[in-house]
């Protein structure tokens, strides 16, 4: 065991850690959940960390062994070297302090041991006096939060444009499969399955485009705003310094935000961001949702398509296959509609110059990117592109459609027509039979008229 010393007096170590005092207090004082930082946020704090000192030495407040040691740490912890040394709980203080200082902390500490120095001696190093120099909590905690998210955003962003090459593929695939259209779950006019399968499409990426247009807004760092938003204990150019060297080094074009105070109090882009996510997620639920059902069967349900049998689908009984990837899909998405609402929620607590629910805020948006990252991705990959339309039932759905009847209002007009689908349905006729029944038609004249492929766009 050792013993270091924070601002409340002495605290009781492990000799194997390398965090110190406060870090200790948070592991005492907030038991509470399993739940920890992504590894992810660990690696984006210790980026913005590297590019502090930095910057720090550039505008001739920090000496160059000092930068050089910080920088040597955050460089080992990026590359995941001392990922078991930041054990704290996401539910701790609002303002994220607490990591902050388990990050200064073990930077510290490890960059003493690099220049011969004992854990807790805090010499050359220490976690506040130079670790987070020009730095509060209250602006590089959310800082690391528009970093990471940025970088998560372009990962997720990468898998949903293989989804939607993927559903695009399908697109193509399906062009010229008849099959009927269904509105209020009810028999509708005919379309192509390839046509369906556009507006999935579609879909996605409006949620892809509305996702781009949000990232500037991301970009946009607290850096610079110290504990209020004025800047206090900075260099004046202190915050275009750093942000500069945090794009150098994360490869993303980030920005000095434009107002201090509002970076700080409120966190709107990622509440806004999250809105986005959440309409990826009904997307995508939509697209498995009609997926499952057009594969329900295979001798009792539509059967229009057939998913891959990845596994067995039950305990008991033989043979079944089950829709799971898209069950497995459209839970994750009810997840992230349930933390649309924490994010909404947390984002709202702004109280004067401080939001105080930014852990919670970036734990529940990092959680819903991987979510959908990870699910799009297993879709994609043990879903569609097994996915096979069953052609036989699909043409024998059309067949059957008393909706063809709506091609011919146009030569009967509507109400001879509704008696035609009503007579059909009545003495389980075809639709051509009905029509001869009712003499409202010749054979040929019906055949003229009803081509379900003559159905599938306008013309004259």
């Amino acid at each position: 065991m050792r013993t270091e010393h924070d601002s409340l007096g002495a605290v009781e170590l492990a000799d194997d850690v390398l965090w110190g005092a406060q870090t200790q207090r948070s592991l005492h004082n907030f038991k509470i959940g399993r739940d920890r930082f992504s590894i992810d946020f660990i690696h984006a704090f210790a980026l913005v960390k590297k590019a502090s000192a930095q910057a720090n030495h550039a505008l001739g407040k920090l000496p160059a062994k000092h930068a050089e040691l910080i920088a040597a740490v955050c460089d080992e912890i990026v590359k995941g070297r001392h990922d078991d040394q930041f054990p704290l709980s996401v539910w701790q203080t609002g303002s994220g302090t607490q990591t902050n200082m388990n990050l200064n902390e073990v930077i510290a500490n490890r960059g003493n041991e690099l220049a011969g120095n004992a854990r807790g001696t805090y010499q050359p190093l220490h976690p506040n006096d130079h670790v987070n120099m020009s730095q509060s909590s209250n602006d590089v905690f959310p800082t690391t939060m528009h970093v990471v998210t940025a970088q998560s955003v372009r990962e997720l962003l990468e898998v949903l444009d293989v989804l939607v090459d993927g559903i695009d593929d399908k697109v193509h695939g399906f062009a010229d499969i008849l099959k009927s259209g269904r509105t209020h779950l009810m028999d509708a006019t005919p379309m192509t399955l390839g046509q369906e399968f556009s507006a999935f499409s579609a879909q996605l990426v409006f949620a892809r485009d509305q996702l781009l247009a949000c990232l500037p807004s991301i970009q946009q760092l607290a850096l610079g705003g110290s504990a209020v938003g004025t800047g206090l204990n900075t260099h004046p150019d202190w915050s275009a310094t750093v942000v500069e060297r945090i794009s150098e080094l994360s490869g993303i074009a980030f920005t000095p935000a434009e107002n201090k105070f509002m970076a700080l109090a409120g966190h709107d882009a990622l509440v806004d961001l999250h809105g986005r996510l959440n309409t990826l997620a009904t997307a995508l639920f939509k697209m498995a949702s009609d997926i499952r059902l057009m594969n329900s069967g295979p001798r009792c349900g539509l059967a229009e398509l057939k998913v891959p049998a990845n596994e067995p689908g039950s305990s008991i009984m033989p043979g079944k296959v089950n829709p799971t990837q898209a069950e497995a899909l459209t839970m994750v998405c009810v997840r992230v509609m349930g933390n649309q609402t924490t994010v909404a929620m947390a984002g709202s607590q702004g109280h004067f110059q401080l939001n105080v629910f930014k852990p919670v805020i970036i734990h529940t948006v990092l959680e819903s990117m991987e979510l959908l990252k990870d699910a799009m991705f297993s879709f994609e990959q043990h879903c569609l592109r097994g996915l096979e339309a069953n052609r036989e039932q699909l043409e024998t759905n059309v067949s059957r459609s008393l909706m063809l009847v709506t091609a011919l209002s146009p030569a009967i007009g509507y109400e001879k027509a509704a008696k035609a689908a009503r007579y059909a349905d009545e003495h389980q006729l075809s639709l051509r039979d009905a029509v001869l029944a009712l003499s409202l038609m010749t054979g040929d004249e019906f055949d003229t008229q009803v081509d379900p492929r003559q159905m599938l766009a306008p013309h004259d």
